[in-house]
């Protein structure tokens, strides 16, 4: 994905507690109120009575011989090489193989009367299942087939070897994003050949150039649904996590379900100045005006803009898992939520959470040692917090680099997307939330979240409102550094829990409504 690094979905830094110990005595005449306020304040509500009825329902359970076939079609999906390099290279004769292993493993996908498939873009895969009620809106669920570079330097096995290891299948897309493709069609697949028949429809897009942008795949998949008038009522992409030992005071873990991504944009600075011979150099060259330029952004962060995404509702829903006294100062940010905000930036992940990030990733000057260049060029991959704008963060940059010998050249952009629903009446988020709690009892919270990178359902706003991002997948800290990195890598248990919770997901969205929350009040 053109995005992550890898991690950063989310992260409270462990000298929050120190510092909390000290807010805390700066604050005592408020302790009793705070108390009241925070022992009173309104977790997340269950649901109860949703999906189809127990009689109606197929058990989530495998045979050892469909256990050992998923496990399989997985690795053999690894060993296919569907590289992106850039928009224009991809291995597209891969891209053929993969979609010739998918008509291998999972027939019954492409030979049920009630499924269309589809090729979109030439290599790009929509699957439409029709459900047996057409009152009910349509979903859809959201993978990519294609995966970044890999070298099998530092690597302990060969990156697109699919080996297996300690309980572990290794290799380049078992987290971003083919364990998602496989999982989703794997899920299907088994429901089918237990005759299951879908009440409401959804459609399963596999785009082959998210790691690229998604111009050729999801783009095209989006633009021939909205041609057709499609409406979705809701749509599941990657971009959240089931997190453990993530945050320093949480002993189980939580889960992270993304409800917007930050925009992106890049821009290129550029100086022009007389070139000349290196014996006799002017006061300021190209190069120097430029990296002095770059230099001023680097140390001048953007705006933090905490409490203008979901860090103050995630923080708030994550109060109760802390002990005292950072329960009291979670739950009571309107009171510190300054203090919270400040040390959140200490961490680049948190930070990167709470503002737009601009980071210095091409620099091109000069043509010959002993040759002033006539010219210098810096490229910024910028991502825009959902709180601001393409033409705000332009705003900031200008004032900060300050010179008007720098000029500016957006080579691509695009806003950050609007927060999608996330309360009691969001079908799409109690969907994803309900089902959580169902496949993953030990986890202890289900929070909103925002996705610092990008993913192909952002080319879907103009036909849902409700894009969530979610990769049912428990990760540790570890882990997530092998998001575009070495050893990249996802346990074999790990991979039969996401099977199971699309298995037991796609009978739960089989219902008309949202039901009301379970109220804490009764009257009597």
């Amino acid at each position: 994905m053109p995005r992550r690094g890898a991690a950063a979905k989310a992260g409270l830094p462990a000298g929050v507690r120190a510092l909390a110990m000290g807010v805390m005595g700066a604050v005592l005449a408020l302790v009793v109120v705070l108390l009241l306020r925070t022992a009173s304040f309104p977790g997340p509500e269950e649901l109860r009575g949703w999906g189809r009825t127990e009689a109606s329902r197929i058990p989530a359970k495998f045979t050892k011989a469909e256990l050992t076939a998923m496990k399989e079609a997985l690795k053999e999906a690894i060993q296919i090489p569907t590289v992106a390099f850039t928009s224009d290279n991809i291995n597209t004769t891969a891209l053929l193989e993969f979609g010739e292993h998918l008509r291998k493993v999972f027939p019954s996908m492409f030979s049920t009367s009630f499924i269309q498939h589809e090729i979109v873009g030439e290599y790009s895969h929509l699957f439409t299942i029709r459900g047996s009620d057409p009152k009910l809106e349509p979903y859809m669920l959201l993978a990519h087939i294609d995966v970044v570079p890999a070298s099998d330097d530092g690597w302990e096995v060969p990156p697109f070897s699919g080996l297996e290891r300690d309980g572990f299948i290794y290799g380049r897309g078992t987290l971003d994003n083919k364990n998602s493709v496989m999982a989703i069609l794997q899920a299907m697949e088994l429901l089918l050949r237990r005759n299951y028949v879908p009440q409401r429809s959804f459609y399963i897009s596999l785009g082959h150039d998210e790691e690229v942008s998604g111009k050729h795949g999801a783009e095209r998949i989006a633009a021939l649904l909205e041609s057709r008038g499609i409406r979705l009522s809701f749509i599941i992409d990657e971009g959240g996590y089931i997190l453990d030992g993530f945050l320093s005071g949480i002993e189980k873990p939580f889960a992270v379900i993304s409800v917007s991504e930050k925009g992106g944009m890049n821009l290129r600075l550029q100086v022009e100045s007389a070139p000349g011979h290196s014996s006799a150099p002017p006061k300021e060259t190209s190069i120097g005006i430029l990296a002095a330029a770059v230099s001023r952004l680097e140390q001048t962060p953007m705006p933090n803009m905490f409490g203008y995404g979901t860090e103050k509702s995630m923080l708030e829903q994550l109060a109760g898992q802390f002990g005292f006294p950072l329960n009291v100062i979670l739950t009571n940010l309107w009171i510190f939520g300054p203090i919270v905000s400040r040390v959140l930036e200490k961490s680049p992940i948190s930070s990167a959470m709470l503002r737009t990030t601009a980071a210095l990733t091409m620099f091109n000057a000069g043509i010959k040692t002993n040759v002033i260049p006539s010219t210098a060029q810096a490229t910024v991959n910028i991502r825009i917090h959902p709180g601001q704008t393409i033409s705000e963060v332009l705003e900031i940059i200008r004032n900060i680099v300050a010179d008007d010998r720098v000029q500016y050249e957006v080579l691509n952009a695009f806003n950050p997307l609007p927060l999608s629903p996330y309360d009691h009446e969001a079908f799409g988020y109690q969907l994803l939330r309900r089902t959580i709690k169902d496949v993953f009892p030990e986890v202890s919270v289900v929070v909103p979240g925002i996705c610092i990178g990008n993913t192909d359902v952002r080319h879907y706003a103009n036909i849902s409102t409700g894009l969530y991002r979610l990769n049912p997948v428990s990760l540790s800290e570890e882990s997530f550094k092998s998001f575009h990195g070495l050893n990249e890598r996802i346990s074999i248990q790990a991979y039969e829990n996401q099977v199971t919770f699309l298995f037991e997901l796609i009978q739960n969205a089989d219902t008309e409504k949202v039901p009301k929350p379970h109220s804490a009040v009764h009257e009597l």
